[in-house]
């Protein structure tokens, strides 16, 4: 399969908020980036989606994992540890996982989201 000139793009609800570093000609991409943002009240889910940057033609989705509100509530002191990539074109199979952490914080009047984009593989 060769190579991967991966990035990662964060979105809450289908907003991006945060694009990483592209890690070039790997497959084993580490970002070891910490990033904090507002969080709307009535979020619902956040995206992250792992790209391989293509200077000839549009970028291509490598996978994505979701996690949503009520997955961040079960963890009150934020979700860490690898999750496995899923297929954004239902005719691609994906493998890969992304390792993460994903901490809300602050009170329900100003929440900030403290997203750590680690690594994948």
């Amino acid at each position: 399969m060769g190579s991967s000139d991966p990035y990662c793009i964060v979105k809450i609800d289908d907003e991006a908020i945060i694009r990483t570093a592209t890690v070039w000609k790997t497959l084993s991409p580490f970002w070891g980036e910490e990033y904090e943002v507002q969080l709307q009240p009535g979020f619902h889910s956040i995206s992250i989606y792992v790209m391989d940057e293509d200077a000839l033609s549009r970028d291509d989705i490598i996978g994505k994992v979701c996690i949503t509100r009520d997955m961040l509530a079960e963890h009150p002191k934020g979700y860490s540890g690898w999750m496995s990539l899923s297929e954004v074109d239902p005719d691609e199979e994906v493998q890969g996982e992304i390792h993460l952490r994903v901490e809300v914080l602050g009170s329900q009047g100003s929440r900030r989201l403290r997203c750590s984009v680690l690594e994948a593989r």
